[in-house]
């Protein structure tokens, strides 16, 4: 099968979008199959691609204003010039927005059936960014979806979601966690030792450093005795969080094995942000087989099992947030079951399976297509 995945993000970015597309397209590689990716170009200094498992055609770009870690893709040729050359079977729309949506129309032109995969909460984004345009959001996300043979969605939320915003022909497309990376047995005592001197309980997150994250809401968990936080990840919040975090350790953004090592380092991890349709963090602070706090809010939803591998909180309270730390800080036995269950839950979650589900979805468009054609 030939696939050509058009995506608004592809590494070195580091994000969801991002890691879904190279995963995508090594599976596919793995299979037997010819993707190629078309992504938007790197900020400059980033370097080849040297990860992709396949061809990268890069397209123009400049960084979002205010927040140069994004890159939106300017109008080019080479988009169609890509699709024409590669003569695909699927085209597979990678959080389609901008990009998206011009693979979209190019996909209808050529008549190339297309899958949809949503992954970015726009509506939520509008509301945190502008504090209006959900309205406006939803419709862009319903034009661009409904104009697909299949939009796949992450989480159960977000499935429904788009089911009662009007999005036609969605199924459940969940992600894969690298279960092998991600493990218990990465935990670094000499690390540990390093973040937190005093022996402190370690409680991190990773992620973007974002308004839409709230990664302040850490702030109460800061003034805990007795635990250190920790923070990987950067973005436009970073300044403002240094202050917000006292005491909070900020490492970066890390990527790797060592993110696998700092993950299985921690004793407990805990994501703030209320408007994510999957959430991988938190897929691979389970992996690592460290207990989850998260809200009770889309994509968590779906990962975390209240009283089993974590807690969930109501979203962006941050007294809920403090008190749920404060409760299994207390509660060394309680983690650990938490920890183990989590490891326990994603081991079948590989990025293989999950692939293998996509296959199954490129199929049925395909065999509906030609069903159409022969009627």
């Amino acid at each position: 099968m030939r696939v050509v995945i058009v995506t608004e993000s592809f590494p070195p970015d580091v994000n969801g979008v991002a890691h879904c597309a190279l995963q995508t397209a090594r599976h596919l590689v793995d299979r037997g199959h010819h993707p190629l990716v078309v992504a938007p170009a790197p900020a400059p200094g980033s370097g080849p691609d040297t990860d992709a498992p396949c061809p990268v055609v890069r397209v123009p770009s400049l960084p979002l204003p205010g927040y140069p870690q994004v890159r939106v893709a300017l109008p080019s040729r080479r988009l169609a010039a890509a699709l024409v050359a590669h003569r695909p079977d699927v085209v597979h729309l990678a959080g389609p927005f901008v990009l998206g949506v011009r693979g979209m129309a190019a996909a209808a032109r050529l008549g190339v059936p297309a899958v949809a995969v949503y992954q970015t909460d726009l509506a939520g984004y509008a509301r945190t960014y502008m504090g209006a345009g959900e309205a406006a959001a939803w419709r862009r996300i319903r034009s661009v979806h409904a104009a697909a043979d299949r939009t796949l969605a992450p989480s159960s939320a977000a499935l429904s979601d788009l089911e009662e915003h009007g999005v036609p022909r969605v199924r459940l497309w969940p992600r894969g966690v690298d279960t092998v990376r991600f493990q218990p047995r990465h935990r670094d005592e000499a690390l540990r030792r390093a973040l937190a001197p005093n022996g402190e309980l370690i409680v991190g997150y990773v992620g973007r450093l974002a308004p839409e994250k709230h990664v302040e809401l850490l702030s109460g968990v800061c003034g805990l005795a007795g635990v250190r936080v920790v923070v990987v990840g950067d973005g436009p919040s970073q300044a403002h969080l240094t202050e917000a975090l006292p005491g909070a350790v900020f490492l970066g953004r890390r990527t790797g094995d060592d993110l696998a090592r700092i993950f299985a380092s921690l004793d407990l991890f805990v994501h703030t942000g209320p408007f994510e349709t999957f959430c991988q963090t938190v897929q691979e602070a389970m992996a690592s087989g460290v207990p989850v706090v998260a809200p009770a809010a889309g994509g968590p939803l779906d990962l975390v099992d209240h009283g089993r591998t974590g807690l969930l909180v109501p979203p962006r309270d941050a007294g809920a947030v403090e008190a749920a730390v404060r409760a299994l800080a207390a509660d060394p036995v309680r983690r650990a079951a938490y920890g183990a269950s989590a490891r326990a839950t994603v081991e079948g979650r590989t990025w293989a399976a999950v692939g293998d589900q996509l296959l199954s979805h490129y199929e049925d468009v395909l065999a509906a297509r030609r069903t159409a054609v022969a009627a």
